[in-house]
């Protein structure tokens, strides 16, 4: 196997933008801006992006059905480490896509690969992120990216051992911790992943011994890191005052000690606006299990029974249909987290972006 692949790339990774595609661009560019409180661009009538920071994009929304995160794209440090990561992908077989100039400028980057991912989330790595000279016009005073990179992404699965694989094989991604929860009788684990300081980038969810994913979206949350307290409780004065809804109320998290609540999106999947997180130290640093997600909150906010009954509804229509995993990225040969046996290792092929209408 050719020496890149081998060698870590752990630590030059960082979660550095999200691709979102939605028909709700009104309610998004509110939900953005006068609610979570980003900086916002429009580009065309198809196209808007977010800013946290100095860089360029953060989250690019762009119109169509899904209404759901379809890409999300990955900083890494320098060409050294970028083209490691090309070279395992190529070397498991798995099909490598070179952005376009005009994807890359979308998305306010350099050198950009795209590649599939689980869920059916298309995976992108790339080199030097562009920077604005325009300044920021938002209502919360920063967000914290840097070498954290910009949030973590959460995910349920009913494969969770194949998505840890996955992301193992691709960024050397180590484990943190796990959660064991209980909510409405169903028994969830929960398994963290980081790719640098970050206590995680990336969270699996799955049900304990049911084959059930209860989620519609591909993604459950996404978190963004508040750059101070007051930027927290502000943001949640506005998301309630904007009549926007609220899944769960402010609360701190047993494992990363964060303070966060979090809102549903127009598209239906839950945006977690976090702060203070703890910050690994890899010398010291040993994973565990912690009973419960919160110390105290997060506590539903107008979930009726009415509610919950149509999630089980959507839970079940997830056993007739099959888990994108990347087999080939994620452990093939290995049997599956429900005891199936081996999930073959054909890949499927990274769609191509349809261009938005002008």
């Amino acid at each position: 196997m050719n020496t890149y692949a081998k060698t870590s790339v752990f630590g030059a990774v960082h979660l550095g933008y999200i691709v979102i595609e939605t028909d709700r661009f009104a309610d998004w560019r509110r939900f953005g801006t006068d609610a979570i409180g980003m900086h916002h661009d429009d580009l065309s009538r198809d196209l808007m992006r977010f800013r946290l920071d100095d860089q360029e994009c953060r989250f690019l929304v762009r119109r169509g059905p899904a209404e759901d995160v379809v890409a999300t794209g990955w900083h890494i440090d320098d060409h050294a480490a970028f083209e490691r990561i090309a070279a395992r992908l190529r070397a498991h077989g798995v099909p490598v896509t070179e952005g376009t100039a005009e994807e890359a400028s979308l998305r306010g980057v350099e050198r950009l690969l795209r590649f599939p991912g689980p869920k059916r989330i298309t995976q992108e790595i790339y080199t030097t992120p562009r920077r604005s000279t325009e300044p920021l016009r938002m209502l919360a005073s920063g967000f914290v990216t840097g070498d954290s990179g910009m949030g973590h992404i959460a995910i349920t699965s009913t494969r969770p051992t194949r998505l840890r694989g996955y992301f193992d094989t691709v960024f050397d991604a180590r484990l943190t911790d796990y959660i064991n929860e209980t909510i409405g009788g169903i028994k969830l684990k929960i398994r963290f992943l980081r790719v640098n300081e970050r206590h995680h980038s990336v969270a699996i969810a799955a049900t304990r011994g049911l084959p059930l994913d209860p989620i519609r979206t591909r993604v459950q949350h996404l978190n963004i890191q508040a750059a101070t307290l007051d930027d927290l409780a502000q943001s949640y004065r506005r998301v309630h005052e904007l009549g926007f809804d609220m899944a769960l109320s402010i609360g701190q998290h047993t494992n990363d000690k964060e303070l966060s609540y979090y809102a549903r999106t127009p598209s239906g999947f839950e945006r977690e606006v976090g702060w203070n997180p703890v910050v690994i130290d890899e010398s010291t640093w040993e994973p565990s299990t912690h009973q419960g997600i919160s110390v105290w909150g997060h506590t539903p906010v107008g979930q009726t029974i009415t509610d919950r009954l149509a999630q089980f509804r959507r839970a079940g229509l997830s056993l007739t249909r099959r888990e994108e995993t990347v087999a080939a990225l994620s452990g093939a040969g290995v049997p599956d987290d429900q005891g199936r046996g081996p999930v073959p290792t054909r890949c499927r092929r990274v769609p191509p972006i349809s261009r938005p209408r002008r």
